[in-house]
């Protein structure tokens, strides 16, 4: 199963990645990616999703856990964190290649209502476990859909309910329960991440996050740090700072524009927390990161 699985994926991310090796497929929420050669540190917000690594290996770092995985293995993610990445392992000859399923919470509200499965408390919200077999089965059938376009909008709608599927009924069920239960912590959470995410670089108030997510402000910091492993204010701040140097990155701003215009009011300010949060000083850091670039083969980016 895994030979084939990595075969299924190989042809697809070689025949479709992009610069940064992520191959896109017309499944929703299904992605491809390709990296060969290890990458560079790499800074997202990541959503609720399940990343099946198949060949290679990779490092996710969230706050003070390190999360070392690589070929049979999955990560699974469930809630909007901070997290840091990076492939440690990939070459010509033994590319990196994963398939990485956004979770959907309207697919897994839908299946609670058909499956008995007890309602996990709150736990870290970055795993990494073997991929189970039933898992990786669907998956492989999705890889060979992709060669029959005209069955694509027939099958595709079942096939990532059965995903869900035995994602729910696995281990990790009742960690991803909670995400289909509109009244749990982790979706009343989630909607205060949306808020501070269409937000960020505007003043938030813990109250209004608060009312957003129907809880008392004492209640709602006590959740919210365990569903995130961060305060809102720490988590508002990592938002702005991966902003920030994906502005620089990207777009050529210079560190007083990128500040600014992510909601600091200092600059000085912000280079502090942008080298805690870094490493190194805007400057120092884009500048190496761009020099990493030009240097090796462009990889994937962010949490895939």
């Amino acid at each position: 199963m895994t030979e084939t699985l990595l075969q299924a994926v190989r042809f697809y991310a070689d025949s479709h990645a992009n610069a940064d090796g992520v191959a896109r497929t017309p499944i929703p929420g299904l992605t491809a990616i390709r990296a060969g050669t290890p990458s560079e540190l790499q800074y997202a917000v990541s959503r609720p999703l399940i990343a099946v690594v198949v060949q290679g290996r990779k490092r996710v770092m969230l706050g003070k856990q390190t999360f070392d995985f690589g070929a049979g293995d999955s990560m699974l993610i469930t809630a909007d964190v901070p997290t840091v990445s990076q492939i440690t392992a990939a070459d010509a000859n033994a590319p990196y290649y994963s398939l990485v399923f956004d979770l959907d919470p309207t697919v897994i509200e839908a299946l609670v209502l058909d499956m008995n499965i007890a309602q996990g408390e709150s736990s870290a919200p970055v795993r990494v476990d073997p991929t189970e077999a039933e898992v990786a089965d669907v998956a492989l059938r999705m890889m060979r859909l992709l060669n029959r376009p005209s069955a694509l909008p027939v099958l595709q709608a079942d096939m990532i309910r059965e995903l869900h599927f035995w994602m729910l009924a696995g281990r990790h069920g009742p960690a991803i329960r909670n995400l289909g239960i509109v009244e749990s912590h982790t979706r009343r959470v989630a909607r205060a991440v949306a808020l501070i995410r269409s937000e960020y670089a505007r003043p938030l108030r813990i109250e209004r996050l608060a009312e957003a997510a129907g809880m008392s402000p004492s209640t709602f910091h006590q959740h919210f740090r365990a569903v995130t492993q961060l305060s809102p204010l720490q988590f508002q701040k990592q938002l702005r700072l991966i902003e920030a140097r994906r502005m620089m990155l990207s777009e050529g701003a210079s560190a007083s524009i990128a500040a600014y215009a992510v909601g600091y009011e200092s600059v000085p300010q912000f280079t502090r927390e942008y080298g805690r949060l870094f490493g190194a000083p805007p400057v120092r850091d884009i500048r190496f990161s761009r020099a990493a670039t030009e240097t090796s083969p462009r990889t994937s980016r962010g949490m895939r």
